[in-house]
């Protein structure tokens, strides 16, 4: 494959599961992930042989990270889980969830016919639903959060690896639609523009630009009606995890920035906000 394998943002989900095929293959992994390498397939291990060394373990321990933050969002009594541009994402059928949770995936038409073929025969550990979106359509967006929420007491909304290839306007008009009932938790990933920039260096990214990364760090979603329940830096998870390259972990217990009062530096936090009010 000797084109940029990356030719749209869809394709980063075949990217992404192709690192869990391969946490999923080792001895130590932190999660299995039994169908990952069915969904990413051919170009998404291209993708991945092409990509930085820190991308495996910045997005194997960003899954890491998330799926804890996920059991712990159930725990304080979510009742259905809506995951926005949800890719190729597997955690309904291999995380330990309630059989009564209702999990709805939301992405483009043609991903999720793409994801319904490859899993056909699969079953999930909870109730899964998927919804045809075109999440950069403000009306759709709406419609589909209205849908997916229906009924729900307390939702949990997932947007792993999206809100970095949005406009900040667009990122700023989603936090102000989720802060509001029934969602109670939003679980996601950005990083400092030091950090984007560096990424955007890469030769994968053309057809898949990177825009938003605020200044602010957390303090971004506070100031739209957000507390920060969870913060985790991506750097220290790793070293945590034993996923660093050696020589870095020594370097990850050094100070590292504030990503709540961010003031420069490069960093990557994984999330998990709650409502203020």
């Amino acid at each position: 494959m000797s084109e940029n394998p990356v030719r749209n943002v869809s394709d980063t989900a075949r990217w992404v599961a192709s690192y869990r095929a391969e946490e999923s293959a080792r001895p130590d992994a932190w999660f299995k992930d039994p169908l990952a390498e069915r969904l990413a397939g051919e170009r998404g291990r291209a993708i991945a042989a092409r990509a930085s060394i820190h991308s495996r373990w910045a997005l194997v321990t960003r899954t890491k990270i998330l799926d804890d933050m996920v059991m712990a969002s159930i725990s304080d009594g979510v009742d259905c889980v809506v995951n926005l541009a949800a890719g190729f994402d597997a955690r309904p059928y291999r995380l330990e969830l309630p059989k009564n949770l209702r999990w709805v995936e939301v992405d483009l038409p043609d991903l999720i016919a793409e994801k319904n073929a490859l899993l056909e025969g699969e079953r999930a550990r909870c109730q899964l639903e998927r919804i045809a979106a075109d999440l950069s359509d403000a009306a759709a967006r709406k419609e589909a959060l209205a849908q997916a929420t229906r009924g729900a007491k307390s939702a949990l909304v997932i947007t792993e690896g999206l809100v970095m290839y949005l406009e900040t306007s667009v990122v700023e008009s989603l936090a102000r639609e989720l802060a509001q009932p029934p969602i109670k938790f939003w679980i996601l990933d950005f990083s400092s523009p030091d950090v984007l920039a560096m990424i955007q260096k890469g030769t994968n990214f053309e057809n898949a630009p990177l825009k938003f990364a605020p200044e602010e760090g957390v303090q971004f979603f506070i100031k739209r009606g957000w507390k920060a329940k969870n913060v985790y830096s991506a750097f220290r998870e790793a070293a945590r995890l034993r996923r660093l390259p050696l020589l870095m972990r020594l370097l990850a217990w050094i100070p590292q920035p504030d990503v709540v009062n961010a003031r420069g530096g490069r960093w990557t936090a994984f999330v998990r906000l709650e409502q203020a009010a």
